[in-house]
């Protein structure tokens, strides 16, 4: 299992941010780092399943385990969608975590992320995009 962690500085307070991140429309503009047309269903709730979804009905479900608004959202990632069926995959503790840091400039958001190797080059690729347009639409949209 392999540890990331990425962080960026937004001047935006943990509300906006947090709004950014998990609002339906904004989480589809941000994640097209990704995947263009991510989206998601279910509930942000604790305990609750979620599902993350590519245009094609593939992705991945999770489980939150921590929901503390406007201060962190983790998931324990528990298996892969292929054309809507779920495959569970054993990754024993395969998560993603988004924390937001109030400081004097608005938000630090660090996202920690423990992964399979397998994931590794992805997430390194793709997460410095994403945080650069969660910044955008944190600091610029009203």
């Amino acid at each position: 299992m392999k540890k990331l962690s990425f962080e960026i500085q937004i001047s935006a307070p943990p509300e906006k941010v947090w709004s950014v991140l998990w609002d339906e429309i904004s989480y589809r503009q941000w994640t097209t780092a990704f995947t263009e047309g991510s989206f998601y269903q279910g509930t942000l709730e604790e305990g609750s399943l979620v599902k993350f979804f590519d245009p094609n009905n593939n992705g991945m479900y999770s489980r939150v385990v921590k929901n503390i608004a406007n201060t962190e959202m983790k998931f324990l990632h528990l298996g892969e969608i292929y054309d809507g069926i779920e495959v569970p995959q054993q990754w024993g503790e395969a998560t993603e975590a988004y924390i937001l840091d109030e400081n004097e400039e608005g938000t630090q958001l660090i996202i920690k992320i423990q992964t399979p190797e397998e994931f590794k080059e992805f997430f390194e690729e793709k997460f410095p995009k994403a945080l650069g347009i969660i910044k955008n639409l944190s600091e610029n949209q009203f």
